[in-house]
């Protein structure tokens, strides 16, 4: 996996990571499948740590 950066993520940096629309960022955080991101004021962001768990995980459950 590529190396994330140390600052959180924007929803625009999600999308660009996994290659999928803006869109799909947000219906993924409103139906609760996607990596879980945390409100900062009106921002949405994302720990980058907790992105990479959250792929691992999904990485892992796609395996078996």
């Amino acid at each position: 996996m590529a190396v994330l950066p140390t600052r959180f993520l924007t929803p625009q940096d999600i999308a660009e990571l996994f290659g999928v629309p803006l869109e799909t960022v947000y219906q993924w955080r409103k139906k609760r499948t996607g990596p879980p991101g945390f409100r900062v004021g009106k921002h949405l962001r994302y720990d980058p740590d907790t992105v990479h768990a959250w792929t691992s995980d999904r990485m892992t459950a796609d395996a078996a």
